[in-house]
């Protein structure tokens, strides 16, 4: 059996019935294929970096199981299939390692500062040596 995790990016506009639906048929699918359900991590609504048709959200699932890579692929195509599940990313759970879900992003974040002179200086020089 091979550890794996899924990132699981839902419609934001589901119900959460709909959602415990999807999540389920994925678990069903597991248990189905002899393998072993671990977790669930609900994630909860976030930002898109940008629009999946036409949606600027989309509410994130982490599932974590066990099973074979056969059973992986069935997952896979049923969720491809699914109305309400905008995208998915199968990966390999990697022993002592721990995903979380990213912190909140703060309303105006504060940018680092660049050593502005440093930084003309250094692209001066290379100018000046193309030009020679």
């Amino acid at each position: 059996m091979t550890k794996y995790e899924i990132l699981l990016m839902l419609d934001p506009e589901l119900a959460e019935e709909r959602q415990s639906e999807i999540v389920g048929r994925v678990r069903e699918l597991v248990e189905r294929g002899d393998g072993t359900w671990v977790a669930h991590e609900p994630w909860g609504r976030r930002r898109l970096a940008y629009e999946i048709a036409k949606k600027t959200d989309g509410t994130y699932h982490l599932l974590h199981f066990d099973t074979e890579p056969d059973t992986l692929n069935e997952i896979s195509r049923v969720l491809k299939i699914t109305d309400g599940v905008m995208r998915h990313m199968p990966t390999h759970r990697i022993e002592g390692s721990r995903t979380t879900a990213p912190s909140p992003v703060s309303a105006a974040p504060e940018r680092a500062a660049v050593g502005g002179a440093s930084y003309a200086r250094s692209n001066g020089r290379s100018v000046e040596e193309e030009e020679e």
